[in-house]
C-alpha cells in the first residue's frame, strides 16, 4: 500500500478514511450499493489517494500490479470525497447537538462556548 495518502478507500467495507488534516482517521461507512458495484470498480479491493500521484495506489484484486489512481479510468476522486464529507457534517451537527455539558446553559452561550453549529462542510 501506498504511503502518505490523504485518503484510505476499502471496498469490501464500504468504507472512505479521510487520513489527513482535520478529522485524520475518520472513517464512514458509505451504505450506497449503487456506487460501490459500479463496474468500474469491479477488480479494485482498495484506493490509497494522497496529493500526487507518487502517493497514489490502486490495489487490485487479481494479479493486476498495483498502480496509480490515474492509470486506472475511475474518474475523479472527488467522488468519494462528495460521499465522506455529508456524512462527517452529520457527526459534526450531532457532536455539537449534544455537547450539552453545561446545566442551565442558554443556545447564546453554547455558541460562545462550541462557535455556531455547523452547517457546512469541505474536503476540496
Amino acid at each position: 500500500m501506498a504511503t502518505n495518502s490523504n485518503w484510505t478507500v476499502v471496498f469490501d467495507d464500504k468504507l472512505i478514511i479521510k487520513q489527513k488534516g482535520d478529522a485524520a482517521g475518520t472513517g464512514y461507512v458509505i451504505n450506497d450499493d449503487a456506487f460501490w458495484s459500479q463496474s468500474k470498480f469491479a477488480n479494485i479491493w482498495a484506493i490509497q489517494h494522497g496529493a500526487s500521484v507518487s502517493t497514489d495506489e490502486v490495489e487490485h484484486r487479481d494479479n493486476t500490479p498495483h498502480s496509480a489512481y490515474s492509470t486506472n479510468d475511475l474518474g475523479s476522486f472527488d467522488e468519494f470525497i462528495n460521499r465522506w464529507d455529508p456524512v462527517h457534517l452529520i457527526t459534526l451537527q450531532s457532536n455539537w447537538d449534544n455537547n450539552n455539558n453545561v446545566e442551565g446553559e442558554t443556545e447564546a452561550q453554547k455558541i460562545t462556548r462550541l462557535g455556531a453549529r455547523p452547517t457546512s462542510y469541505s474536503s476540496l
